[in-house]
């Protein structure tokens, strides 16, 4: 500019402009701050800008993966306790009361224990009556099988052998476990007939079954574990005499001589009446 405050000649082609040069620096402070104020936005936008894009590509990858892997531990969590749960129904109530008869401390027959229950055996009557439960009697259908053949438990508690020929001494009933019964429920019923009507029963397993039983029975409160000992037939002897068709109960009743017949209760189930049983283990 010349002195005269007009605009000179200006070879460079830039618009003219007027310059004002403050006298004091602090009226510059509003342009400063405006200048940082700009450039601070600047930075927030470019933080947006980063970490969007990261989401963008990593957005629906990671949110999948930990929606299916919640969804898997939520389902084997309910498999696992419906598992467990589905085999531990109670017995229905309404059994018969408890006979008066004395209860046995072992349950391996002996000529004593046969001598007293011969003296002292008191009959036992149908715990459900046919006026209140007519179907209910003709389960399970009891049969007469083969005679008890010629082999040896071993239980599993004592390693004790106990010859099936002796069984004949006292009412005895033998429960034989197919493998995956998952009759958890049947087995205590048949139980807590044993304890209460003193009956001697084995849960019998093969070497294939035997640690299904040993599972059933470990499901046992503790009296009707002692009531219902694990026996194992290791040859598998009355499996081979007796078909097996669900849960199998071999029914044999008190004989001093010879070898009877034994009844045959299969398919059982805790819907089933025990006065069949206690009708064949009465002979």
């Amino acid at each position: 500019m010349n002195s005269g405050g007009e605009p000179e000649r200006d070879d460079t082609g830039l618009p003219p402009v007027d310059i004002e040069i403050p006298d004091d620096a602090r009226e510059l402070d509003r342009d400063v701050q405006a200048y940082y104020r700009e450039q601070r936005a600047e930075r927030r936008r470019l933080r947006h800008r980063r970490l969007h894009s990261k989401i963008a590509r990593d957005g629906i990858v990671l949110p999948l993966l930990a929606c299916c892997l919640i969804l898997a531990l939520i389902t084997g969590t309910l498999l696992t306790v419906f598992t467990a749960t589905s085999d531990q129904n109670p017995a229905p109530s309404g059994r018969s009361p408890a006979s008066h008869r004395p209860a046995s401390s072992s349950p391996v027959p002996s000529a004593p224990a046969s001598n007293a229950a011969s003296s002292g055996a008191v009959s036992r009557g149908p715990s459900t009556s046919p006026a209140s439960s007519p179907t209910s009697a003709l389960n399970p259908r009891v049969r007469t099988g083969a005679p008890l053949p010629d082999g040896t438990l071993v239980l599993e508690a004592t390693g004790l052998h106990v010859p099936l020929r002796t069984l004949t001494m006292r009412e005895t009933m033998l429960v034989l476990v197919p493998r995956a019964c998952r009759c958890g429920a049947t087995v205590s019923w048949l139980a807590t007939i044993a304890a209460r009507d003193t009956v001697m029963t084995f849960l019998v397993g093969t070497p294939q079954t035997i640690g299904e039983v040993n599972h059933l029975h470990s499901q046992l409160p503790g009296n009707l574990q002692r009531a219902a000992p694990v026996a194992l037939d290791s040859q598998a002897v009355l499996t081979h005499t007796y078909p097996v068709r669900g849960l199998t109960a071999v029914l044999v009743p008190r004989h001093l001589t010879g070898t009877p017949s034994a009844a045959l209760a299969q398919k059982l189930s805790v819907s089933d009446s025990s006065a069949p049983l206690l009708r064949a283990l009465a002979g």
